[in-house]
């Protein structure tokens, strides 16, 4: 929770080549205040069911600049390895050479006290996209 000295933090996980949340990803959350200062890992939590992180960490006092490393190549490599086993016969399945393209995904953004930022990772096999939700 955000208080007039402080940012606050949430994200979810969308795969949008299946139109479903993603559950049981690593996120990491650290924070630096300044551009120029070390990052400070906080912690971090998975997400849930929903695809969302309900319990990462409270950000310092200070803080100016986030980063969300999300852990996506074990979501991957269990939907590949899924994808396998159903046999799909359609060319855009068998395009995949099976390795994971984006094994994982930093995004790093600016804070100011007082607001909060919510973070969604929409991701799907080859790309991906973030945007400040609300």
């Amino acid at each position: 929770m955000s208080t007039s000295t402080t940012a606050s933090v949430s994200t979810h996980i969308l795969d949008t080549s299946i139109g479903r949340p993603v559950e049981g990803v690593a996120v990491q959350l650290s924070a630096r205040s300044g551009r120029d200062a070390d990052w400070q890992a906080l912690g971090g939590s998975a997400t849930d069911a929903d695809g969302r992180c309900k319990d990462l960490p409270a950000l310092p006092e200070g803080t100016t600049h986030v980063r969300l490393d999300f852990e996506v190549e074990r979501y991957f490599e269990a939907k590949s390895a899924k994808k396998q086993a159903d046999a799909q016969q359609d060319a855009p399945a068998n395009r995949d050479s099976g390795a994971v393209f984006f094994p994982e995904v930093a995004i790093t953004f600016a804070v100011k006290p007082g607001e909060h930022y919510h973070v969604p990772l929409l991701l799907n096999p080859f790309g991906y996209s973030v945007y400040r939700g609300s």
